[in-house]
C-alpha cells in the first residue's frame, strides 16, 4: 500500500529516516569514544527495533515493562533508572540490567544489598543545579526537584558500591548547553570521579537535529575523556533516535465559523494524540500550511474531536478554504507522541504504519473499539 491508500488517522514512521537517525548516532558514538543507548520513554515502536538492534545500541528503562521489552525486543545491555525502586521490583531490576542508577541515597541505603554477587553496576543520580530549559515541566534540575541528590547531600565519600555518577539536565537541548551542564557537573561532584567507573550524561542530546553541532559534541566528549581516562561515558537521548522520523495524517473532517474565527475540525485529537502540543505548548508544523500572506491567504484554528474545550490549536495559513475530507499533515509525531497517547472521550486512536525503504507501507497496529473496551474495568 501507498500513504495515499490508507484512511486516516495514522501515525506513519519511515524507515529511511530512522536509519539516517542511527546512521548519525553511531557515528558520533564511534568518533567520541562514548556510549549512546536509546531512551525507552520517547519511543517504545517494537515492531521497528529490528532496524534499531542492526546497530547494537544499548538503551534504557524507567520501568519495569521498558525493561521487558528492551530484553524481549532490543538487547540484553539494558540500563535502568527509576525515582524509586519498590519491593516488588527491585530484584528484577537488579537481575536483568546492566547499570542500575538509584535516584536517592535512601533508596540505595533500602536495596543496594540486593545488588550484591548480581552483576549490575550501581549508580547514584545527583542533580548538578544548572538550568538550560525553558519549560518547568521538562526541567529535571528546577531548585527543589525530586530528581537525584545535591553534591552537599554526598560529603567527600561515596557510599561503597556505588560505581557511576548520573545526570539529566537538558530537553532537546544543544552541545552548548551540555558544556554548561558539564561545567557545572564537574564544579560540584569532579572531586567524586575518581571514585567511580562510568558517567551518564543522560537525555536531551538532540544530535540529529537540524543545526546541531556535532562536531562541538564530539570534542566535549573527548576532552572529558581526557581529563578522566579511566571512566566510561554513557549518553542516553530519546528524541535524537526517533527526531522527524515520523507524522501523523489527519483529515478534516468540518469546518465552523463562529466570531470571526475559523476551525477546522480534525479527526485525531491534540489532547489525546498529540499532548506535548498542549503540555509544553509549542504549535507543530502542518505540511500543507503556508506563510501567512494577507490577502491571499486564510486562517484556521485546528480543533481536535473531542469534548475538551481546550482540544485546538492556531492559527495556521492555508492557500485555499479547507473543506472535509482535506489531508493534513502534522510533522514530527514519532518521539514523545504514541507513547504518550490516551483514548479519552474513546476517541479512535490513529492506527501505526511503517514505510518501508522501497516506499510500500506496513500497518504495524490497528486500533478497534476493543482496545478502549479492554483499558476500562
Amino acid at each position: 500500500m501507498t500513504i495515499d491508500q490508507l484512511p486516516t488517522p495514522f501515525y506513519i514512521v519511515y524507515e529511511d529516516r530512522i536509519r539516517r537517525n542511527l546512521d548519525l548516532i553511531a557515528d558520533v558514538a564511534a568518533r567520541a569514544g562514548v556510549e549512546i543507548i536509546m531512551a525507552f520513554k520517547a519511543n517504545a515502536l517494537w515492531r521497528t527495533f529490528d532496524i534499531v538492534r542492526e546497530y547494537g545500541f544499548g538503551c534504557t528503562a524507567s520501568s519495569i515493562n521498558e525493561l521487558r521489552l528492551g530484553r524481549e525486543y532490543l538487547t540484553d545491555n539494558v540500563h535502568a533508572y527509576s525515582p524509586a525502586y519498590t519491593d516488588d521490583t527491585i530484584d528484577e531490576y537488579a537481575r536483568s540490567c546492566t547499570h542500575i542508577t538509584f535516584n536517592s541515597l535512601s533508596q540505595w541505603e533500602r536495596y543496594g544489598a540486593r545488588l550484591r554477587g548480581i552483576g549490575a553496576g550501581a549508580g547514584l543520580r545527583v542533580n548538578p543545579h544548572c538550568s538550560v530549559i525553558d519549560t518547568d515541566i521538562y526541567n529535571p534540575a528546577l531548585p527543589g526537584s525530586r530528581f537525584g541528590v545535591s553534591a552537599s547531600e554526598i560529603g567527600d565519600t561515596l557510599p561503597e558500591g556505588i560505581e557511576g555518577l548520573h545526570f539529566h539536565a537538558l530537553c532537546e537541548s544543544s552541545s552548548y548547553d551540555l558544556a554548561k551542564v558539564l561545567d557545572a557537573f564537574e564544579k560540584q561532584f569532579g572531586h567524586l570521579l575518581s571514585q567511580v567507573k562510568w558517567v551518564n550524561m543522560g537525555g536531551g542530546h538532540l544530535m540529529t537535529r537540524q543545526g546541531y553541532d556535532t562536531e562541538h559534541l564530539i570534542k566535549i566528549l573527548k576532552d572529558f575523556r581526557r581529563r578522566y581516562p579511566h571512566l566510561q561515558v554513557i549518553l542516553e537521548p530519546g528524541s535524537a533516535f526517533m527526531w522527524r522520523t515520523g507524522d501523523l495524517i489527519s483529515s478534516v473532517v468540518d469546518v465552523v465559523s463562529h466570531d470571526g474565527v475559523n476551525t477546522a475540525i480534525m479527526d485525531v485529537s491534540f489532547a489525546c494524540h498529540m499532548p506535548d502540543t498542549l503540555e509544553m505548548p509549542y504549535q507543530p508544523i502542518v505540511s500543507e500550511s503556508v506563510p501567512e500572506q494577507p490577502g491571499h491567504t486564510i486562517a484556521y484554528r485546528l480543533g481536535g474531536n473531542s469534548c475538551l474545550s481546550g482540544d485546538f490549536i492556531g492559527d495556521w495559513y492555508f492557500a485555499e478554504l479547507l473543506r472535509p475530507g482535506m489531508r493534513l499533515t502534522f510533522e514530527d509525531m514519532n518521539h514523545y507522541t504514541n507513547v504518550k497517547t490516551t483514548m479519552f472521550n474513546g476517541i479512535h486512536h490513529p492506527d501505526i504504519v511503517l514505510c518501508d525503504h522501497a516506499g510500500q507501507c506496513h500497518y504495524m497496529r490497528r486500533y478497534t473499539y476493543e482496545d478502549y473496551k479492554n483499558r476500562m474495568s
